[in-house]
């Protein structure tokens, strides 16, 4: 039984495939027609998880839509019709598309797939939740979603046992933790649904000095976990903007101007936001644990990337533990709406049995093969050397330990925000000043943004204060204090960004300001080659991980394609690109790559 599981209109477009229970293939449309975050009909998603499967529309048994669109729109005329006529500007820029496209959600689906079939609407926290749920390694377990807003609901929890998802309460919009974290990822000059990491990256640099004012003004925050926000704060309902002037006032002036200097005002509100975003994730935690009774914890829902939270949450909270969905955005929506088709609609039951999961790593995209990657080389006659797959580990290994900076492109690429070994900028977690160099001159993007390490599972210990797996880099671990170099009393009085460039362990580059680091462990079943890389490493520095970033450049989705891989390797200065096993150098490169002829396109393996 083949199901599609579908998602779009909002951000961060998807499709995912779930054969006979088994999770077949997944993947984001913006990795295919690179506009980052695409929120259109995700065709090319679509596309792959068919010739994945060897499929074309009318070969589905069944479609599902990760939400109800009518219910939404239900949601989106009562309010404006509640604060009319204030948000008619916003009113008029959101009916055109809702009218031509976004109500009409079966014909649509019928017409790009070429399908006729049954076509299911579970609703949107529903596909979160089961996306939380189903691949996991849990039996049974307790479930929280929570994000911006689905149709009405904007957080829930409930119970999964076997192949049943009970969601017991909810919190509706407009009060949500989500676009509270967006509003001030607005207020900061972020681009909200897009850069609330950003925030997240930021806040160590900053105090919480506006904490009191968030809890007494902007939301109420109960005991249980339950909130109320305050309206005359945010514009979201109604206008075009996020917050309004009360904020300005409150804060003392307007939001930042997006691309204009950061300020230590900036750095504290991140700060802030955050310290109460994770106080109302912990108590959330600790209100589900008594409600349900379950000692483990599935999470899904835009909230749940926040991956300070989810280690506070690890470490502090009552669970003893947590699964987090990796493509816990809207992205994930998809699979979740795939598997509700296969367990509920199906009912088909679970092979949970407590140990791995059955996200399969996330490897669940695209992957080129060898013959795909030499005729797209041979095509523009671009220099490569070829390496057996036993030479690859170490001629790597080798590069990095030179401190030299590698795009690493292979197998199947990642579904979820996160580059996971698949598509991936490698660097010297030594270095202490790789975080700078791979910011700038790498990723173009800003000075403060922390890496992430992808370290050996077995010794991820050794380096960190953590005692489980963290596969899917979505958790944030502390370094050990054996591996953290001491700060001088100057280095301890600097304040905001001043904190960037004081080295703070023998692995500087991986390590944030509060002595953190996202950490992504590897085990060798998941991905072999990586692991291999990763341990030749090791054998030559004694340090068990290598710095792990996502293989794209600011404002560009991940790449997916070779052609993506070796464009993002020209335009930046990588020294390094491996390709399945084709090295190549940048020096032997044409200098004149931007003028080739791009066009032709290269179809998978």
């Amino acid at each position: 039984m083949n199901i599609l599981g579908i998602s779009c209109f909002y951000h961060d477009s998807a499709a995912a495939l779930v054969r006979d229970g088994e999770i077949a293939a997944a993947a984001q449309e913006e990795r295919f027609t690179r506009k980052k975050h695409d929120p259109g009909f995700p065709r090319r998603a679509v596309r792959d998880c068919l010739r994945q499967g060897g499929l074309r529309g009318r070969d589905l048994d069944l479609v599902v839509f990760y939400e109800k669109p009518f219910i939404k729109f239900e949601r989106i005329l009562e309010t404006y019709l509640t604060f009319a006529p204030r948000g008619f500007p916003s009113f008029l820029m959101a009916m055109p598309l809702w009218l031509k496209q976004k109500l009409w959600m079966r014909e649509t689906i019928a017409k790009q797939l070429d399908y006729d079939g049954k076509i299911l609407f579970p609703e949107h926290h529903e596909s979160h939740a089961a996306a939380a749920f189903y691949p996991s390694p849990f039996p049974e377990a307790a479930i929280l979603t929570c994000d911006g807003v689905g149709e009405w609901t904007t957080t829930s929890f409930g119970v999964g046992r076997g192949n049943q998802i009970d969601l017991q309460a909810e919190i509706r919009f407009p009060h949500s933790i989500g676009l509270l974290y967006s509003a001030f990822t607005y207020f900061t000059g972020f681009k909200v649904n897009s850069a609330e990491y950003k925030v997240m990256g930021l806040a160590p640099y900053g105090e919480p000095k506006y904490v009191d004012a968030i809890l007494s003004e902007l939301i109420d925050l109960k005991e249980d976990g339950s909130f109320r926000m305050n309206m005359d704060y945010f514009d979201y309902c109604a206008g075009l903007k996020m917050t309004s002037r009360k904020c300005d006032r409150l804060f003392g002036g307007p939001p930042r101007k997006p691309e204009s200097p950061m300020t230590q005002r900036e750095m504290d509100l991140a700060r802030s936001v955050q310290v109460v975003t994770e106080e109302a994730v912990l108590r959330m935690a600790r209100h589900i644990h008594r409600e349900t009774g379950q000692d483990r914890l599935c999470l899904a829902g835009g909230v749940s990337l926040n991956c300070v939270a989810n280690g506070r949450l690890l470490r502090e909270g009552p669970f003893e533990e947590i699964w987090i969905q990796p493509a816990a955005g809207d992205a994930g929506g998809a699979l979740g709406a795939a598997l509700l088709g296969w367990h509920r609609y199906g009912g088909h039951p679970r092979r949970a049995d407590g140990g791995r999961d059955l996200q399969k790593a996330s490897y669940l995209g695209p992957a080129y093969g060898e013959e795909t990657i030499e005729r797209f080389l041979q095509e523009y006659d671009l220099p490569y050397e070829r390496l057996s797959n036993e030479a690859i580990p170490e001629r790597i290994a080798d590069l990095i330990v030179d401190h030299k900076v590698v795009g690493w492109f292979q197998g199947r690429m990642e579904f979820g925000p996160r580059a996971l070994g698949a598509r991936s900028i490698l660097g010297d977690p030594r270095s202490p000043k790789m975080q700078s160099v791979m910011n700038l001159k790498i990723k173009y993007r800003e000075s403060f943004r922390p890496f992430a390490p992808s370290a050996l599972v077995e010794h991820a210990p050794e380096v960190f204060e953590i005692d489980r797996p963290s596969p899917y880099m979505l958790l944030v671990a502390p370094v050990r204090e054996d591996r953290r170099i001491p700060m001088t009393s100057e280095q301890r009085s600097l304040f905001g960004i001043q904190k960037l460039n004081v080295a703070r362990s023998d692995v500087p580059a991986i390590t944030h300001v509060d002595y953190t680091a996202r950490l992504q462990t590897v085990a060798r079943e998941d991905n072999p080659l990586y692991y291999d890389m990763i341990e030749a490493f090791r054998r030559k520095t004694g340090v068990p991980l290598v710095i792990n970033t996502s293989f794209n450049v600011r404002g560009e989705p991940i790449v997916c394609s070779p052609k993506d891989a070796y464009l993002c390797f020209m335009r930046t200065e990588m020294d390094h690109l491996i390709m399945g096993p084709f090295l190549l150098e940048k020096t032997r490169q044409p200098k004149r790559h931007d003028r080739l002829d791009w066009d032709q396109q290269f179809e998978l393996d």
